[in-house]
């Protein structure tokens, strides 16, 4: 992983604000999050999480599930699962080596700095799908992760 400065970080958080942008389309009820996909500086993939088929829900389905559940315990498709088949559906000779932006919105719609790679889900889908590179705002600024680095890391998540 590498941290961005300069120039190359001013350009990676415009992507992450059209992420922003996206993130607050999401009808989640705990988490609204976005994703953008980018190859050569044109946006080839996006995605904000939400329910399947954007079936509208009264209530968060996780709230139903026993708390011994061992599977993803959302209701929700994630942002970047939905950005990864934005771009294969849409640009999928531009997503080998492309790079995913991805942030969460509070409660108010402000971004939100993100933790360590957890998700094994969209790390598996990211690195089958050919994604290069995936991209997260922390306290110490824009990363940028190898996607198998990306997935290791999702796995060993504590």
């Amino acid at each position: 992983m590498k941290y961005l400065t300069g120039q190359e970080e001013q350009e990676a958080l415009i992507f992450i604000d059209m992420a922003a942008e996206i993130a607050l389309s999401s009808p989640c009820f705990r988490s609204r999050c976005g994703s953008v996909i980018v190859k050569d500086n044109k946006v080839i993939g996006s995605g904000f999480n939400s329910p399947p088929k954007d079936k509208a829900l009264d209530h968060c389905l996780k709230d139903d599930l026993p708390k011994d559940f061992k599977s993803d315990k959302t209701c929700c498709i994630h942002a970047e699962q939905r950005a990864i088949m934005d771009a294969l559906k849409n640009n999928h000779k531009e997503i080998i080596g492309s790079r995913l932006y991805f942030i969460r919105l509070d409660e108010s719609g402000k971004k939100t700095r993100a933790g360590d790679p957890y998700c094994t889900i969209c790390s598996k889908m990211a690195l089958d799908a050919g994604l290069a590179e995936f991209v997260l705002w922390h306290e110490k600024g824009v990363c940028v992760y190898d996607t198998e680095e990306y997935n290791n890391l999702s796995f060993n998540f504590k």
